[in-house]
C-alpha cells in the first residue's frame, strides 16, 4: 500500500506572526546568516516533489529569482488566467480545492509543500486540505505585514509533534492538524 501524500506548509514567521511585511519584504528574514542544514529545509526539499503556491506567492518567487523547472510539479491557484510566459514544470488551476487535493494525494509522488501566503493557507485550511505545519519563528518582531494565516473565524486543533531549536534564537515548530468532524 503507498502512504497518503501529505500536504505540509513549511514557512517561517517573525515571532509577531506576520510571513513578510505589508510590502512583501522579507529583509528581516533572509539577511539572517542560516546555519548548516538550513534549519532542516534541504531534507524536507528531499521529502516533497509538488509545490502548491497562491499566484502572489508565484510572482515574488519569480522576482525573487525562483527558477521553476520541470524537475518538480509546480501548481498555481489562481483566479486569473495564467500569463504567455509560463515556464514549463508550472500548471495554473482554478479548481475547488477539496477535491483538487484529493485527486492530488491518490496520485503516486511524495508530499506536496503548500508555499504560503496567508490567503491560500487560510484556504486550504478552510478545506481540511492541510496536514502539517512546520513554522519556523524568526527571533524577531516587525511590528505589521502580511499574517501567516488570512484572518478568518475558525477553530483549528493542532498537535504538536516537535520542537527544535537553533543557535540563532530561531525555533521550529512542527504540528500536525487534527482532523475536523
Amino acid at each position: 500500500m503507498t502512504k497518503r501524500r501529505k500536504v505540509i506548509v513549511h514557512i517561517a514567521t517573525s515571532a509577531d506572526g506576520y510571513i513578510a511585511r505589508s510590502d512583501g519584504d522579507l529583509e528581516w528574514l533572509t539577511s539572517r546568516p542560516a546555519p548548516k542544514g538550513f534549519y532542516g529545509m534541504n531534507a524536507f526539499m528531499r521529502s516533497v516533489d509538488t509545490k502548491v503556491l497562491g499566484r502572489k506567492t508565484y510572482e515574488v518567487s519569480l522576482r525573487m529569482g525562483a527558477k521553476f523547472d520541470s524537475q518538480s510539479r509546480n501548481i498555481v491557484f489562481s483566479r486569473h488566467p495564467p500569463p504567455a510566459d509560463v515556464p514549463s514544470g508550472v500548471e495554473f488551476v482554478n479548481d475547488a480545492i477539496g477535491p483538487f487535493v484529493s485527486r492530488l494525494r491518490e496520485q503516486p509522488g511524495k508530499d506536496i509543500w503548500l508555499m504560503g501566503g496567508g490567503e491560500i493557507i487560510a484556504s486550504f485550511l478552510d478545506a481540511q486540505a492541510i496536514d502539517e505545519f512546520v513554522i519556523s519563528v524568526a527571533p524577531v518582531f516587525i511590528g505589521d505585514g502580511i499574517p501567516l494565516i488570512a484572518r478568518r473565524r475558525r477553530h483549528v486543533p493542532l498537535d504538536l509533534h516537535s520542537i527544535d531549536r537553533f543557535e540563532d534564537g530561531l525555533v521550529q515548530l512542527h504540528y500536525r492538524v487534527q482532523k475536523q468532524p
